[in-house]
């Protein structure tokens, strides 16, 4: 009894160090990964990432993890024209990521998440002098308002993605105007449409909804680039 009861105390030690040892190593992994990315996607912020499963040890030897999840706050992205678009949080869940040896380069074979961008940040993006909000008036709209030529105007957008990667705001109609060209010259001001840089590669933007926040993106894909 008394060398079983010894045995028993040694195999809750060592499971206690193994337990210990595993965390370490996740930690330091996760820290490594997050570096990685921000480096190959050209990140602004570093982003928080959790590799889900147990043990990790045994993902490792096997060169591949369940899940790795990827969180960025404040992802500031080329929108074209000279002009940048905050995206105010980024949420990606990978599945069956495929690893190198020290995290060279990992690839998911999918990918789902999340993206939301706020509407103070995307009228930063439209430009000066132009406002955009929600409108509830219809599903996926917002209001663009400013002024054109001294004179104030409001128009009613649609939402929608084009391309897998750029979100495009189109006025349904124009204010009347009896200045001549007024659509066209409305139209630049209330029409934009402004390109996602900075998703891993290989995540596409899904589908978008509009809320009173701001506008909500799904994203997701197939064969994602982490890292490499």
């Amino acid at each position: 009894m008394r060398a079983l009861r010894i045995t028993l105390i040694v195999v809750v030690i060592l499971g206690g160090l193994f337990v210990a040892a595993d965390r370490i190593a996740v930690y330091m992994a996760e820290s490594k990964a997050a570096d990685k990315i921000k480096s190959s996607q050209s990140l602004t912020t570093t982003p928080n990432v959790s590799i889900k499963g147990f043990p990790f040890l045994t993902q490792v030897v096997g060169k591949e993890l369940d899940e790795v999840d990827v969180n960025v706050d404040g992802l500031t992205t080329d929108a074209g024209d000279g002009r940048s678009v905050r995206v105010t949080e980024l949420d990606a869940q990978l599945h069956n990521v495929r690893i190198s040896g020290n995290f060279s380069s990992a690839s998911a074979d999918r990918a789902t998440g999340s993206a939301h961008i706020s509407y103070a940040d995307l009228s930063q993006a439209a430009g000066p002098g132009i406002t955009v909000a929600h409108d509830p008036s219809g599903t996926n709209k917002v209001k663009i308002t400013g002024s054109l030529l001294g004179l104030s105007l409001t128009a009613h957008s649609q939402v929608t993605i084009v391309n897998g990667n750029t979100i495009r705001l189109h006025a349904e109609s124009i204010p009347g105007g009896s200045i001549p060209q007024w659509e066209d010259k409305v139209r630049e001001k209330a029409d934009m449409e402004r390109k996602i840089e900075g998703l891993p590669t290989g995540m596409r933007l899904e589908k978008v909804e509009t809320s009173k926040d701001g506008i909500d993106v799904s994203v997701a894909g197939n064969n994602v680039q982490l890292t490499g």
